[in-house]
């Protein structure tokens, strides 16, 4: 089975930065996409960004200028460089995992990290 280290979230004043991480851990011989998603209290859960192991990359409108992801394909490690901070960046941030294959066989169901909690408040 594979499991999702997430890391990197905080408190932080708005206008600062955070960067996160999630490693995938496992028998893992390759992943498609590997990414971000967030959940605030009340709302929906949205895509912050994603990015597939070409190096083909997607993000949500509220962050496309602001965050930047990053992937070290050998290492199974996704990264998010979260700069100039709003209130409204503060949730739940979940690593997204999809289109594993471990020991040769190909995992249908996408893999979820547990969620880190980024706050940004004065």
């Amino acid at each position: 089975q594979v499991q999702l280290v997430e890391s990197g979230g905080g408190l932080v004043q708005p206008g600062g930065s955070l960067r996160l991480s999630c490693a995938a851990v496992g028998s893992i011989s390759s992943i498609n996409v590997m990414g971000w998603y967030r959940q605030a209290p009340g709302n929906q859960r949205e895509l912050v960004a994603v990015h597939t192991r070409t190096g083909s990359t997607n993000y949500g409108d509220s962050v496309k200028d602001r965050f930047a992801i990053s992937r070290d394909t050998a290492k199974n490690t996704v990264y998010l460089q979260m700069n100039s901070l709003k209130p409204e960046d503060t949730a739940i941030y979940f690593c997204y995992v999809a289109g594993i294959v471990t020991d040769g066989v190909f995992h249908a169901s996408p893999a979820w990290g547990q969620g880190t909690q980024v706050t940004v408040s004065s």
